[in-house]
């Protein structure tokens, strides 16, 4: 899934209008699995200067990157700390973990032969899914349109469900977001 899909599905899988201070840790818990996936493509693109074929053909592939991005895409070590949060009532810390979790688990059955070692220090395997969020070959095209509509609906209800100010324009700026990613993935590699 595309990172502003997991922070619209999480926050409505997990966020409550009860526990508002539980919002912001929902959101960076559903975002964070894929910032190593931005600093990798901010580093190989602008830093490095590598062509986006050689980017996602050799460079994404890298075992060092992999290790990087499987880290925060780990259920295993979500769990732990999971447990860890619970006993202690770090309610917040909490929140951020089970985000973080829902995110690998959105993930697991659309990433193809780009997945991640979900079960990583314990495991080095990966389910490639016959299904991906990008990939055309393995109904990328119809994910997108399902996960586009998707994003849509979710944030619909959620500004239903939330009416404060503050919480309207973080859920536009999700959906700005979303956009304007989808406008770079088009121009770039569409």
């Amino acid at each position: 899934m595309n990172t502003p899909a997991h922070a619209v599905l999480n926050l409505l899988l997990l966020g409550r209008k009860s526990r508002p201070e539980n919002h912001f840790p929902i959101l960076l818990g559903a975002i964070l699995p894929d910032l190593p996936m931005f600093a990798f493509y901010f580093w190989e693109k602008v830093v490095r200067r590598i062509p986006e074929s050689v980017i996602w053909s050799h460079s994404y592939y890298d075992p060092s990157w992999q290790g990087f991005f499987d880290l925060f895409n780990s259920l295993p070590l979500a769990i732990i700390g999971i447990v860890i949060c619970y006993y202690y009532g770090a309610s917040r810390w909490l929140a951020l973990l089970a985000s973080m979790a829902l995110h690998a688990l959105e993930d697991f059955p659309l990433h193809g032969d780009d997945a991640h070692r979900h079960f990583f220090p314990f495991s080095n395997w990966r389910f490639e899914s016959p299904i991906s969020y990008w990939d055309p070959n393995r109904y990328g095209t119809i994910v997108s349109l399902l996960e586009a509509i998707a994003v849509l609906g979710i944030c619909f209800i959620l500004l239903r469900r939330h009416t404060s100010l503050k919480a309207r324009t973080g859920i536009a700026l999700i959906v700005a977001i979303y956009i304007a990613y989808g406008g770079y993935a088009l121009l770039v590699w569409g």
